[in-house]
């Protein structure tokens, strides 16, 4: 092999490119870490240029800020953006490098729907189940009321949009809406009549209690002047109803 010139070129450039690789890495190495690339901006904004109204300067430096480390080059992205998703109100957060010194975090809010469960925790817009100040979901008005099983809080929030649109012609919305650990649904309107739904025997179920529902209202309204409390729609063709203290059961069939 000694005699072989060709071989003993390949070897040696080998070696000169390991070389300079390595120097190069080094210098690389170097400098990163020089003083002019440490962090020394955090710029953080709403995704998409909309205003963050839960999020504050005090929040941020309390917790994500603390927990950085590195420099422009070496900072983790993955885990700024997993710090800054654990702060309250933070659905989402992106996260990009701005040369030579800068960090720019795009957070996406919360944006609540009501109150989830008896734990104090709150039902987002997109049925997420977050931990935050009740006091400021409030500010914007009384919150909605929801529960339901362990991973069932999207379904809560279709089926929550369902009746909104559902109970509409009645000039009524849902102020509650409960999905049962049997998956029976029932719903608080904001006037204080609550309406036992039961559970979707098919795609069309709901939709057809509640049609019947709106059909009868206002006859039921008007024989009773608007003392109703309870409805219970689980009957193939008719309802149960309570009124005032009168209670009207198993009209038009059996549950």
């Amino acid at each position: 092999m000694w005699q072989d010139i060709k071989t003993l070129n390949a070897i040696s450039n080998a070696l000169q490119t390991l070389v300079l690789l390595a120097l190069l890495a080094v210098g690389l190495w170097w400098l990163s870490e020089r003083p002019m690339f440490a962090l020394r901006v955090i710029q953080v904004e709403g995704i998409d240029a909309e205003p963050l109204r839960r999020v504050n300067r005090v929040t941020v430096q309390a917790s994500p800020v603390p927990l950085l480390k590195g420099n422009f080059f070496t900072a983790d992205l993955g885990a700024v953006r997993l710090a800054f998703e654990a702060v309250p109100w933070v659905r989402k957060a992106t996260v990009r490098r701005e040369w030579p010194d800068k960090l720019v975090v795009a957070l996406e809010e919360h944006r609540a729907l009501g109150t989830w469960g008896d734990a104090g925790q709150l039902l987002s817009v997109h049925g997420d189940v977050f931990t935050a100040n009740l006091a400021e979901a409030e500010d914007d008005g009384a919150l909605l009321e929801f529960g339901g099983p362990v991973g069932s809080a999207p379904d809560v929030v279709a089926r929550y949009a369902d009746f909104k649109n559902w109970f509409s012609p009645l000039k009524l919305s849902p102020a509650a809406v409960q999905l049962s650990g049997r998956y029976a649904w029932s719903v608080r309107l904001d006037n204080g009549m609550n309406v036992e739904l039961g559970r979707e025997q098919d795609k069309t179920t709901l939709r057809e209690r509640v049609g019947r529902l709106v059909t009868v209202y206002p006859q039921l309204v008007q024989r009773l002047q608007g003392n109703i409390e309870d409805v219970d729609m689980r009957y193939p063709n008719g309802l149960a109803l309570k009124s005032a203290g009168l209670v009207l059961a198993g009209l038009n069939g059996k549950k």
